[in-house]
């Protein structure tokens, strides 16, 4: 059954209507559900696990790539990155999920939220929240792993909040070698600027993207943008 909007304009509409009518987030949730053709939001997320949009975007993803996903919040970045990480078994990789902005319980809610059971998922994805992620923390836990890998660093920003971890720049040229020379893809989560929303553009673009320090933003293969339900993908010109 085809959804009327992408399951992240749903959940911004319910957040909507949980707050103008004053009810719990579920029941919001359970209701646009129903308009949907669905017993309630659970029977939609995992119904919608296997028409999700983050299909299309792994099919045009390659080996050897670094690839950029970016969203002002609320608009799904996340939430297509751990897609991406869960999916990556039926294109025979196994996902990784490297997250400095939630803890690990936080992270498996999101993936039961997509449909995805942390019990029958647990071998294909691992997921890892410690406070020392930085590009050569990944690439040294990921030193035996197998070269099918697909990563997920949520997020790119958060990469450079300690001064005893590399510049941001080194750490993704570090990350973009290790993908090339592993046969990895390496996908990371970006932050968009603020300023964005008070552009006239439809969807951000690579310079909205918010930097703390200077990137070569052309080190990124792909870039994937999000925007109040839509998304694009486009190849690094």
């Amino acid at each position: 059954m085809k959804l009327s909007s992408p399951i992240y304009t749903l959940k911004r509409q319910a957040k909507l209507l949980a707050r103008d009518n004053g009810i719990k987030l579920h029941k919001a949730l359970n209701q646009l559900a129903r308009k949907e053709g669905f017993r309630d939001w659970s029977h939609l997320a995992s119904s919608y696990s296997n028409s999700t949009p983050a299909k299309d975007v792994l099919s045009q993803l390659n080996s050897g790539e670094l690839v950029l996903i970016g969203a002002r919040p609320g608009h799904g970045k996340t939430l297509l990155g751990l897609e991406l990480a869960a999916l990556a078994e039926k294109t025979r990789r196994k996902g990784y999920v490297y997250s400095l902005d939630y803890n690990e319980v936080d992270v498996w809610d999101r993936f039961a939220k997509l449909g995805f059971d942390q019990d029958a998922n647990a071998r294909s994805i691992v997921v890892d929240t410690s406070d020392d992620i930085c590009a050569a923390y990944i690439i040294e836990c990921l030193d035996n792993a197998p070269c099918d890998a697909l990563v997920v660093v949520d997020y790119l920003q958060l990469l450079d909040q300690r001064r005893s971890h590399p510049p941001l720049e080194e750490q993704i040229r570090a990350l973009k070698e290790f993908a090339i020379g592993r046969g990895a893809i390496v996908v990371l989560l970006s932050q968009i600027d603020r300023a964005f929303e008070l552009s006239s553009r439809g969807m951000p673009n690579i310079e909205n993207v918010r930097l703390p320090n200077p990137v070569d933003l052309s080190l990124f293969d792909k870039r994937c943008f999000l925007h109040d339900g839509e998304i694009r993908l486009e190849k690094a010109a």
